[in-house]
């Protein structure tokens, strides 16, 4: 069963260094600490019992190494549908007790055998299937579904009741039903009611409890951008024609060219099943097992079938065509049945996905929920090295691919190139992704290619960018509101924009009396453009013009001064400093604590009120 992105959720350390332990065994989890308890938490929190809601009310599994006391005090107002509950776990800190709390068949019984392997204990499961039969009917192993959920419920009471329940068993021998002959069930022959396996269409009333094995592999072929609802109709439309069940679907198939298909996305998603790719070449050897053969598929694509031959190299080299070639307004479809479990991730590739994220200026206090989602998700990570440090353990056990400064488009074109394997990868920047960072160039070799030749593996990609804090706005917000009014940003290097294009736009902002966030203020070798900056701007402004020098911002090193414009001087900034020159309205004061503070007022201070 997938499970929403679990979380560990832990109060001190001892339980984030049981949680560390576990991360690496529980897939896309991640581990949420308390703040000034907990250092270095994917996801700090300050309230806990807000905290176990917020997660709850998301839908994500939560391990919770806290007493399983304050877990049901936190939880207890939001239960209302078991069938809709996330898995929920308390765990001890010494590792030797786990209990699924919750959602035991949505995740918390398999969460706990997990955990319990790991730990080598015996997890307290009290679902009385499970601690019977070792198997809850509604909850069954990868490669089954539950066609009629609802059913589930009366057919576990009879079992445990001793009643009589007979199987009827409509699949092939060579497929795997271990996990079901042998829980010690006895099975009653000719009982009523029934457990009924099989991958045929479920009767619109029927009291047998339907399991569907993941043995059909759905093949399409169609026309470029084919309405979504056209395809969604079609496919229905051939599954009740030829008496099949949606639930033993395993995935969609299709060429490698199909992969931006939203339509085909779109049914996919529908239906809760991947889409698998095959290049042409992959599909012309099955040319032999196909049924319609095309010579004009052939000389269009590079193979001489598309739906028929993608159904059969997704269900394997024993499968057969049980439904041939349909056609409907641009689109073809058919249906290959598996004498086996289709395992949709061992057959073609999937679709790639590449995620840009922006996880802010440094402290996990600032990155966005959404981007720890997408790292969590993602088997590959790249960016450069420093950023990649700043997110430790969160990236623990996936594929790292780090890069120095100077090698954006190598990183760009590795990141690029990984998701065309249908890998899911995210690539990651400092701050906000599409300012001064990787997002743009991303888009730029994506219509240009590498070299100035366009891939099209690159512009079939799914792209997704996070936003993220960045380091004008964190800057900001230390010392007060000094972007309160019209404000602009300006880099100072030279390396990709020519110097006299910036004094250029330099002159302009300060001509418009623009608030100035300077990026790129100096590098190692790079030292006088920040004084001509400065220079510039002492021509419209006022030589005590407050000046922001913010440095390390969001780490241990973070410092944050006020100077005047006069001051500003390159031996007082590095190159990871951020530069805010305020406007001539721009105001800086003492505060009673003797801090000091930045605004730039609007004039909301001004404006009379009627009343």
């Amino acid at each position: 069963m997938s499970i929403k992105s679990p979380v560990f959720v832990v109060l001190n350390e001892t339980g984030a260094a049981l949680a560390r332990k576990l991360v690496p065994k529980v897939p896309g989890s991640e581990v949420h600490g308390l703040k000034g308890r907990v250092t270095k938490a994917d996801i700090p929190f300050i309230k806990t019992l807000d905290h176990l809601r917020g997660l709850f009310s998301e839908g994500r599994a939560i391990i919770a190494i806290v007493s399983a006391g304050i877990v049901i005090r936190a939880l207890a107002p939001l239960l209302a549908d078991k069938t809709q509950e996330p898995a929920v776990l308390a765990l001890s800190e010494d590792g030797c007790s786990v209990v699924p709390l919750l959602g035991g068949h949505h995740g918390a019984n398999d969460l706990a055998n997990i955990i319990a392997v790991v730990l080598d204990v015996k997890p307290a499961i009290t679902t009385a299937g499970d601690s019977r039969f070792g198997v809850g009917l509604d909850n069954p192993p990868t490669g089954w579904q539950v066609a009629n959920p609802n059913v589930a419920k009366p057919i576990m009471t009879a079992l445990l009741n001793g009643e009589g329940v007979s199987l009827k068993d409509d699949t092939a021998k060579s497929i795997n039903k271990n996990w079901l002959l042998e829980a010690g069930i006895n099975f009653s022959e000719g009982a009523k009611p029934s457990i009924r396996l099989t991958h045929a269409r479920r009767p619109e009333t029927t009291n047998d409890l339907i399991l569907s094995p993941s043995i059909l592999a759905l093949g399409i072929g169609c026309e470029r951008g084919i309405a979504r609802n056209e395809l969604e109709a079609f496919i229905h439309d051939t599954f009740i024609k030829y008496d099949l069940g949606i639930n033993s679907l395993s995935c969609i198939a299709t060429i490698d060219i199909k992969e931006d298909e939203a339509a085909i996305r779109f049914v996919a998603n529908r239906i809760d099943v991947p889409v698998r790719l095959f290049n042409a070449g992959e599909l012309e050897k099955e040319t032999p097992r196909v049924g319609s053969p095309s010579d004009y598929v052939f000389e269009t694509v590079g193979t001489h079938s598309v739906s028929e031959a993608a159904a059969l190299a997704a269900a394997g080299p024993n499968a057969k065509l049980i439904v041939s070639k349909q056609k409907r307004g641009g689109m073809t479809c058919a249906v290959a049945l598996s004498p086996n479990i289709i395992l949709p991730d061992e057959v073609g590739r999937g679709c790639g996905r590449l995620a840009v994220i922006g996880i802010g200026p440094g402290t996990n206090d600032w990155r966005a929920p959404e981007a720890t989602n997408e790292i969590v998700r993602a088997t590959d990570i790249v960016g450069y090295q420093l950023y990649l440090d700043l997110l430790g353990p969160l990236i623990d056990g996936k594929n790292r691919h780090s890069y120095l400064l100077g090698e954006e488009r190598d990183r760009v074109a590795e990141a690029l190139n990984l998701a065309a394997q249908g890998r899911e990868v995210a690539l990651v920047s400092s701050g906000d992704a599409g300012i001064y960072a990787m997002a743009c160039l991303v888009f730029e070799l994506i219509e240009h290619g590498p070299m100035g030749e366009v891939k099209p593996e690159w512009q079939r990609l799914e792209t997704h960018v996070v936003p993220g804090i960045s380091a004008l706005q964190a800057a900001a917000a230390k010392i007060g509101a000094p972007l309160g009014h019209d404000f602009c940003t300006v880099s100072l290097s030279d390396l990709l924009t020519p110097w006299h294009v910036i004094e250029r736009r330099l002159k302009a902002a300060a001509e418009g009396d623009f608030v100035i966030a300077l990026y790129n203020p100096v590098s190692m070798k790079r030292r006088e453009q920040l004084g001509i900056a400065r220079d510039i701007l002492l021509t419209a402004r006022p030589a005590e013009t407050p000046v922001v020098l913010a440095r390390n911002l969001g780490r241990e090193e973070e410092k944050v001064d006020v100077i005047t414009l006069a001051e500003l001087d390159a031996e007082l900034v590095d190159m990871l400093t951020v530069v805010l020159i305020g406007s001539s309205e721009t105001r800086a004061f003492m505060r009673g604590n003797g801090q000091m503070s930045v605004y730039t007022p609007r004039g909301y201070g001004d404006k009379k009120e009627s009343f």
